[in-house]
């Protein structure tokens, strides 16, 4: 009984797909099918009910996940010792991160990280907040980066640093000729906002609660690119992350005016509890804490 097998059924049970199984292991849906039969046939059981709609373990499949589970993670802490004996660093790291953080700090980190360490490969993908969270805890990615991180009993979770906060809008908007203002002056303003199941809009609610500010609200977007489209067609003013507007910045198509008070946006690093990071990741996360 092969560990990809075993792999790839822990896969199947947590994503509860055969699509992200085999994405997670780079194999057809056949691929996974055809494993999950020939375990089913090695351990004489049935492993999955496959006559419900929805997916589910039999009794004897759940013995086999939690068997399998603890075979893996002997199994990746193994390789990870040996590494660490070896004094190598290297494999693959998947990284599933929001938009902003994607784009915008994680690429000159990435190229460092790369730097000291050639032979490692780093994927990285953009989510939605909700997505990252779902990927970290169905293992189809190694870590999350995330703003706002949100406590949970099955992840753990390692601060990072904070993103200040700044008003940004229209190069001509008579607030762009001001250095700084109270979030109060933002009453009656039109304000283009995030969705209102994303982490940065939710603190943008609590703020202008905190401080009985009303705004004009015209648009409600999904991620940053489209928002700063937006407020470059001065179609209303926004709050983002300073680190995300510095091109519109310099090629003055955004003016930044900064919040009094200070306002900021946390940023971490979350993966499942009990995952074995192998060196490469545990270098990946001390190098963002360091550069962050």
């Amino acid at each position: 009984m092969q560990i990809e097998s075993l792999k790839m059924f822990c896969d199947l049970t947590e994503t509860k797909s055969f699509t992200k199984a085999a994405q997670i292991n780079d194999v057809t849906q056949s691929a996974v099918s055809q494993t999950i039969s020939a375990l089913e046939r090695r351990s004489k059981s049935l492993l999955i009910e496959r006559s419900k709609k929805n997916f589910r373990l039999t009794p004897e499949g759940e013995v086999f996940y939690e068997y399998s589970k603890k075979i893996l993670q002997i199994h990746d802490a193994l390789q990870s010792r040996l590494q660490e004996i070896e004094d190598v660093i290297s494999g693959n790291i998947r990284v599933a991160t929001v938009y902003s953080i994607g784009l915008h700090v994680l690429p000159p980190f990435v190229k460092k990280f790369l730097k000291r360490h050639p032979t490692v490969n780093v994927h990285v993908e953009y989510r939605r907040a909700d997505q990252v969270y779902e990927n970290v805890l169905g293992n189809v990615v190694d870590l999350g980066v995330v703003a706002y991180p949100v406590r949970d009993a099955k992840l753990e979770t390692v601060l990072l640093g904070k993103d200040k906060l700044v008003l940004i809008c229209h190069p001509q908007h008579p607030l762009a000729k001001r250095k700084s203002v109270k979030i109060e002056a933002l009453n009656g303003q039109k304000f283009i906002n995030f969705e209102r199941d994303l982490p940065t809009r939710k603190a943008l609610d609590k703020i202008f609660k905190e401080h009985r500010v009303t705004v004009n609200q015209v648009m409600q977007l999904d991620n940053i690119e489209t928002l700063k489209r937006a407020v470059e067609i001065d179609s209303g003013v926004a709050i983002v992350p300073q680190e995300t507007v510095g091109l519109e910045v310099s090629n003055q198509t955004l003016a930044v005016v900064q919040l009094e008070g200070g306002f900021f946006r946390p940023m971490g690093i979350i993966y499942k509890k009990n995952k074995v990071l192998s060196p490469a990741i545990k270098q990946f996360i001390a190098l963002l804490k360091e550069s962050l």
